[in-house]
């Protein structure tokens, strides 16, 4: 692609502007097929005085990710945007020290506790409660008023993963649940209530570093470091508890009936007792079971709520495998795994329609080639240089009409059951692939992904999705789009890639 712009900087400021009016993803694809055309998958983009590499071409993904992995590393300068917020840990390093951070979190991931389905089930209740506010002075009996689903799962998704993490849950979504903290000398009480203000507000800024790449010296950072200093201090003050009480760090929470819970920090200082350490790896943990999953569940509403056909379809289902509503929740981990397949069409059909993670990127770690790209027809190997930075647009992966067919801006969960089933490869990695396939999967389903092979850190994120679909479902008869039927879809992009309109309903109850 041509140079563009004053000194070169004008595709950086037409993509900022895209990203900033929500149609970051769709202007990759709009660029790249008005300038080097539909059939072009793999090109150069300057940008000042820097050359990128941008491909949509799955061949070439699949060899960064996997077959040629040991040529390639996520770039530095993405560590250095992320590492103020998140410190040293299993998204914000490279090499030896990605492995040591592998090693230390992954197996935590391994373990039957994480698929605590009773824990879910608690903050589902706390979700119906805030829900249930926005029937007051609606204008139709059993339908709420229009309100906005998306920061619910947030705060959702921030309540479970805090007591998963840490064993004391934030209870953003209602704050009368909070347990009174023990009292730890020398330290000020964490910050429950902001912690989520402070997350979201430092993650624009991390977007905001890496989009500027080498110039982001340029940014201030007051802001941003209070943001930082506030979501240390949150996490600092669990792992300072955990170090003075040792074993004994729950000892007001659990009882001699109550089973010993999975509390992932706890298990991590059985393993190391570094206090950096041990906040940087809880928090890289936090960000990814936090906001991807909520992502995800925002955009499982939002296309339910335009889609009415599969809305009935996979209710019908829920109902005939799981029954109507009832508080107390019967089902188990095993029943989601094999009752309902149509649920995982469904979430796949909602992740490639709007990816959680739509970019990803490599760095080349010596000279070395990609399969595709090169030649007229684009089909040959192509040189890439030592150093050298190579996008990965996954929204435009999931737009290719010689992928995915004709219909590819239609929303058509049964395309991952033609046929005996697609089996995808490259194509579609919604949460990374290879070696570096995003732990934040552990907290999103189920279903066919143990028979697809996929790793155990994939099913707590599943899980948590597919059980709260389901408790959904069973509550609500109508979940309708209350935005106007051509709203066109906007992207918020932080890290994750949200509802840029948020998930606006009426919702309606089921008869009990």
């Amino acid at each position: 692609m041509p140079r563009k712009g004053f000194l070169g900087f004008g595709r950086l400021v037409e993509s900022v502007k895209a990203t900033n009016a929500g149609f970051g993803p769709q202007y990759v694809i709009k660029a790249i097929d008005a300038e080097m055309g539909k059939d072009c998958h793999t090109c150069i983009v300057p940008i000042s005085d820097y050359e990128l590499l941008v491909t949509r071409d799955p061949a070439n993904v699949q060899a960064m990710l996997a077959t040629q992995s040991v040529d390639w590393d996520v770039g530095e300068h993405r560590n250095e945007s992320w590492r103020p917020l998140f410190g040293d840990g299993i998204f914000t390093s490279r090499g030896e020290a990605w492995k040591h951070s592998r090693a230390l979190v992954r197996p935590q991931f391994a373990r039957d506790q994480v698929n605590d389905l009773g824990l879910i089930e608690r903050h589902v209740q706390q979700l119906f409660a805030a829900i249930d506010n926005s029937f007051a002075n609606a204008d139709e009996k059993g339908w709420t008023q229009k309100f906005d689903l998306q920061p619910l799962f947030y705060n959702m998704t921030l309540d479970i993963t805090t007591e998963l993490i840490y064993g004391y849950s934030v209870h953003s979504q209602n704050p009368s649940k909070r347990v009174n903290l023990p009292t730890l000398p020398g330290y000020d009480d964490p910050d429950r209530e902001h912690i989520g203000t402070h997350m979201d507000a430092g993650k624009a800024w991390v977007e905001t570093r890496g989009a500027l790449w080498k110039y982001r010296w340029l940014l201030p950072t007051k802001q941003f470091n209070a943001h930082c200093a506030a979501v240390h201090k949150y996490a600092g003050w669990f792992v300072q508890l955990r170090l003075q009480r040792g074993e004994k760090y729950l000892s007001e929470l659990d009882s001699d009936s109550t089973p010993a819970r999975f509390v992932l920090l706890d298990e991590l200082a059985k393993v190391t007792q570094d206090p950096v350490e041990l906040r940087s790896q809880t928090l890289n943990v936090l960000t990814a079971g936090r906001d991807t999953t909520a992502s995800l569940m925002g955009w499982v509403f939002y296309f339910l709520s335009r889609h009415p056909r599969v809305f009935n379809k996979l209710r019908e289902q829920v109902l005939e495998h799981f029954g109507p509503y009832t508080r107390d929740s019967s089902i188990e981990f095993k029943d989601l795994r094999d009752s309902i397949p149509y649920i995982t069409s469904v979430i796949n059909e909602c992740l490639r329609m709007a990816p959680v993670i739509p970019l990803n990127e490599r760095v080349a770690l010596r000279d070395t080639v990609l399969p595709r790209g090169g030649g007229a027809d684009g089909t040959e190997s192509i040189f890439v240089p030592k150093g050298r930075q190579v996008l990965i647009p996954t929204y435009a992966m999931t737009r290719r009409e010689d992928l995915w067919g004709p219909d590819i801006e239609d929303f058509r969960p049964e395309r991952w059951e033609e046929n005996g089933g697609r089996k995808f490869g490259f194509e579609f990695i919604p949460f990374g692939g290879g070696v570096r396939q995003c732990l934040g999967r552990k907290f999103a389903t189920v279903a066919f992904w143990l028979r697809m092979g996929l790793t155990g850190t994939e099913q707590f994120a599943r899980t948590k999705t597919a059980y709260i679909i389901v408790r959904m479902l069973q509550r609500y008869d109508r979940i309708d789009s209350a935005e106007a039927p051509d709203a066109p879809m906007k992207f918020h992009h932080t890290i994750e890639n949200r509802s840029g309109s948020g998930v606006q309903v009426t919702m309606h109850e089921a008869d009990a």
